[in-house]
């Protein structure tokens, strides 16, 4: 660990983050759902869903890849279902709109479902299910992304990565665990990180142009990432499709426009969201069950999640390591100083 990297509290990295996103075209709704999500990224340790994509974000606001001034638009077509046209914003603040709502719901129906469209990337999936979990539910999330992964056998991208997230509530205002994986060996996000630091990724994570298996970053962006399990990730990737394309409205991947650079337009994807309440399915026995699938999870077979509510403690604690050079970046995107 270097003691001489700055570090900055998650109040501090999300108010940075907040005047950048503004200072580049969003709504103070928009940057406020946003920058919350980056600064809880980067408190969990998931740097390649925090501020690494800032960047990103603001040249998006600016050549209108994202709408920043967008208003999600609510409705609600059934008693248990609730629907938010992000209008081409940042899903966030889509989510934001639809989770209250949702869970509202999910208390008084049993189960519930929240479909958005036209949204662009929802950053960490797992931020947003742990949201349902710590208000006494079940949360189930699905989340598209712009076809990246040909089918078993093929050279062409037909699906995208396309993470799946669980959060589990422990019964006191928390999650007991959190799922969130990709349909892909390894998120996107991190051949980008690699590709723009110049390191090789390791065998198996991504075929080049011509689909043969490639350890330059750079290559595997111009191929396809490779699914995790073989073809069991491609059903994967499918079920995550049709929940959070077809079901919803959005943009297949095979029609959204790249996450990454300037070109098209707004990518229009979508997420799904499910919400349940433990006690209505469960006759009463849900917390009793759930003690005995967790406590299999014992000393190093840890319960998925744990690792970055560890981090997250001691982020509170000692403050969150953030590189000089993005923090100069971040300054610099921000129009002020840390």
């Amino acid at each position: 660990m270097d003691d001489q990297m700055p570090r900055l509290t998650q109040a501090r990295i999300e108010t940075l983050a907040r005047a950048a996103l503004m200072r580049h075209g969003a709504s103070g709704a928009q940057a406020d759902a946003l920058a919350a999500g980056i600064a809880a990224a980067e408190r969990d340790g998931l740097k390649s869903h925090g501020l690494m994509y800032l960047p990103t974000y603001c040249e998006h606001l600016t050549c209108g890849k994202v709408l920043g001034l967008a208003e999600p638009s609510l409705t609600r077509p059934a008693p248990a279902v609730l629907a938010v046209d992000a209008g081409n914003g940042f899903a966030h603040a889509a989510i934001a709109t639809g989770l209250p709502p949702l869970i509202e719901a999910a208390r008084s129906q049993g189960v519930a479902a929240l479909a958005i469209r036209n949204s662009y990337n929802c950053g960490a999936l797992g931020y947003h299910t742990e949201r349902i979990a710590q208000a006494g539910l079940v949360g189930l999330g699905f989340t598209n992304a712009p076809a990246s992964i040909a089918p078993w056998g093929g050279r062409k991208a037909a699906v995208g990565t396309n993470p799946w997230s669980l959060a589990v509530p422990d019964g006191q205002g928390g999650a007991k665990f959190v799922i969130d994986q990709s349909a892909s060996v390894v998120a996107k996000s991190e051949v980008i990180k690699r590709a723009r630091a110049g390191e090789p990724i390791p065998p198996g994570w991504a075929f080049d142009a011509s689909g043969e298996t490639t350890t330059d970053a750079s290559e595997a962006l111009k191929g396809t990432m490779a699914p995790a399990g073989g073809y069991k990730g491609v059903g994967s990737a499918l079920l995550v499709e049709i929940f959070a394309a077809c079901l919803t409205g959005a943009n297949p991947g095979l029609v959204a426009s790249p996450f990454s650079g300037t070109t098209g337009g707004p990518p229009g994807t979508g997420q799904f969201f499910l919400a349940v309440a433990p006690d209505a399915t469960s006759a009463g026995a849900f917390a009793g069950n759930l003690e005995i699938v967790a406590g299999a999870f014992t000393g190093e077979a840890r319960l998925p999640g744990t690792k970055r509510f560890g981090t997250r403690e001691r982020s509170a604690v000692e403050g969150i390591e953030v590189a000089a050079e993005t923090l100069a970046t971040l300054e610099k995107l921000a129009g002020t100083t840390a």
